[in-house]
């Protein structure tokens, strides 16, 4: 297994690199390694509890902020630069976010696509503010040139391979949880792409997001995810719904949105035999379709999803 650790990564990140690299540990051991020996909060909430048997790869490796910005009032973006060539994900994974001087190891899923990690070396995340120690690191402390450590892991991905059944895909998301999506939309775009300019690779089906916020302040990643829409208008739809919105929307937006939650009809109107559903978003949320879909009949190895609290 291989772990780059630069000289600057210091304190209990760099304890648990080191002695990841120094043994070859199985999944569940450097599970096991990770949970005694960093987290000291006992919280349910905690990430590390809550993903304690999902599956995660054995290659922990350091990253440099290389790029960060406002998302949204409550949401901060960062980029990471990853030289490790050992570090890879499947479009929907998160990250074990490893920070020096953080006992609570944070767990943010990736929103760019696998293909900026393969072409620059980079991963993006989008972190909301809350009270958590990860997250008020990146809000308040984190700089550029801020060196942190990552791990992959995940079951809830879209990984097709180029022989694989086209399939359509309809992601639903709200707030936060739209993050995990963005990359599923993001490597489905790719893919399209390339079987458009090479005549080859994975054909993807249509694509419909429904996104859920509270308003359209809160709608992250607005203009990358309507550039998809407007670049692949065959393949790629979005339906924007904003729930406690107060003030006047955008013309530019407003073909988009929807004032009110997504409802089960909507979703049910796109239901098939070819198309795979991935849910994220607050437990409820993913409950409540999971369940809907089930009772349509929609078989449960279609539909994939990830639960943020």
């Amino acid at each position: 297994m291989a772990v780059v650790i630069p000289a600057l990564l210091r304190g209990f990140v760099g304890a648990i690199c080191a002695q990841a690299a120094s043994s070859r540990l199985t999944p569940s051991a450097l599970r096991h390694l990770t949970l005694s020996s960093v987290m000291k909060s006992k919280r349910k909430t905690d990430h590390l509890e809550r993903t304690a048997d999902v599956i995660r790869r054995e290659v922990v490796s350091a990253a440099k902020v290389c790029g960060a910005a406002d998302e949204s009032p409550s949401v901060k973006r960062l980029r990471l630069l990853v030289a490790d060539k050992d570090f890879s994900f499947k479009a929907g994974q998160w990250v074990d976010f490893f920070i020096p001087g953080v006992s609570v190891v944070g767990g943010f899923s990736i929103c760019s696509s696998p293909r900026l990690l393969e072409q620059e070396r980079m991963i993006e995340l989008a972190v909301k503010y809350t009270n958590h120690p990860p997250a008020l690191w990146i809000h308040n402390q984190c700089t550029l040139d801020s060196e942190v450590a990552m791990r992959v892991g995940g079951e809830f991905f879209f990984d097709p391979q180029p022989a694989d059944a086209s399939r359509n895909l309809v992601l639903i998301a709200g707030g936060v949880g739209i993050n995990p999506l963005l990359s599923i939309l993001r490597h489905a775009a790719d893919l399209h792409r390339e079987r458009a300019n090479k005549g080859r690779g994975y054909e993807i089906g249509t694509i419909r997001l429904f996104y859920s916020a509270k308003n359209t302040s809160e709608l992250l990643f607005k203009k990358n995810i309507l550039d998809l829409v407007n670049e692949f208008p065959e393949k790629i739809a979005c339906s924007l719904h904003v729930t406690k919105q107060t003030t006047q929307i955008s013309a530019d937006l407003k073909p988009y949105i929807t004032e009110g939650r997504i409802t089960e009809k909507e979703i049910r109107y796109h239901i098939s035999r070819e198309t795979l559903f991935y849910l994220c978003g607050p437990p409820p949320m993913t409950d409540f379709f999971s369940k809907e879909l089930e009772s349509s009949h929609v078989p449960k190895e279609h539909i994939y999803f990830e639960k943020w609290w």
